[in-house]
């Protein structure tokens, strides 16, 4: 298992496209990913999950990655949340 706390940088927050962003790369591992917001819990892998979240500006999240390729799988996400959603 592995676990990194992300924060939103971008101004805008979680909105659609950074959610597509969020579970296309996920989508893109074998292993589990859930992001965690307080006491809400979602599947990375699931857009409407992700937006659900309503996860704004300077919010902290919490990924875990538990799996075969969970350390590059959390990179992958971690560098999402780092370059803005390449929004900025």
């Amino acid at each position: 298992m592995t676990e990194k706390i992300l924060t939103v940088r971008n101004r805008a927050g979680i909105h659609a496209r950074p959610a597509a962003l969020i579970a296309q790369t996920a989508n893109k591992f074998a292993s589990e990913i859930i992001l965690e917001k307080d006491t809400t819990t979602v599947n990375a892998k699931s857009i409407m999950g992700v937006i659900t979240m309503a996860a704004g500006y300077n919010t902290t999240l919490t990924l875990k990655a538990d799996g075969s390729d969970e350390k590059e799988a959390s990179n992958a996400i971690y560098n999402l949340f780092e370059s803005k959603f390449e929004e900025e």
